[in-house]
């Protein structure tokens, strides 16, 4: 999110950069959360299994901003991003199942040596929009959920450069997984919760889980013909 840029510009740059992620594996230790015959929720009936009533109105209005709903294409709510992420918090990647996580931690060292902290990804998000909507009653006098788009945006691009200091978590690395995890949501197979019905594959002109389709790997600026499928066997 670097200067907020405009909804428009946000998804050029999400069709024109992000369809570069391997969709169907997308994700490092991004579990499967849905039996094959199991069809995607409302987001609207959806009950979270690891966020609760606020932390899952947090994560409902920070996702409608990282991707939003208007202009081309179809925006984080709608794909059921946050269904993705909920699910993923009981998961592997949650849980850091596979991950190295002993110390000692550095959080100035480089990338290279990998994840620096002792909290697990469910506790980085617990822990990050706890201090996050704290941050926004102390400086807004109103929770992150009920600021305006445009302030919104202001604190999530606060979080990413790690302008807002909190006691027990970094907000960087908060911000990290949030925007990773939007990312997965929305380009992973339906399996895994989100992208549903596939509406992002059809937005860049993904095929999904088709066995049939290295003809067309070096046929540049023609588009696929056929719509996507998932790994649960649904057709776009």
């Amino acid at each position: 999110m670097k200067s907020a840029p405009p909804s428009e510009s946000r998804r050029s740059f999400i069709k024109g950069s992000l369809m570069m992620i391997p969709a169907v594996s997308v994700g490092s230790g991004v579990s499967l959360t849905a039996a094959a015959s199991e069809p995607p929720v409302n987001l609207s009936d959806y009950q979270p299994v690891f966020f609760d009533d606020d932390e899952w109105h947090f994560i409902l209005a920070a996702c409608d901003r990282l991707i939003p709903s208007e202009g081309e294409g179809p925006g984080a709510l709608e794909t059921n991003v946050p269904v993705f992420i909920d699910r993923q918090m009981e998961g592997k990647f949650g849980h850091a199942a596979d991950w190295y996580m002993q110390g000692p931690f550095d959080e100035h060292a480089s990338p290279l040596f990998g994840y620096q902290s002792s909290l697990l990804p469910r506790d980085v998000y617990r822990r990050g929009i706890a201090a996050t909507r704290a941050w926004c009653q102390q400086q807004h006098d109103a929770d992150f959920a009920a600021l305006d788009e445009e302030t919104r945006d202001q604190v999530l691009s606060l979080l990413e450069k790690g302008d807002i200091q909190f006691d027990d978590v970094s907000s960087r690395q908060f911000f990290s997984f949030l925007l990773q995890n939007t990312r997965e949501g929305y380009f992973a197979d339906p399996i895994h919760g989100g992208n549903k019905h596939m509406a992002a594959w059809k937005f860049i002109g993904f095929p999904g889980a088709r066995a049939s389709y290295l003809e067309w790997v070096d046929q540049h600026n023609k588009a696929y013909p056929l719509g996507p499928v998932s790994l649960t066997g649904e057709r776009g």
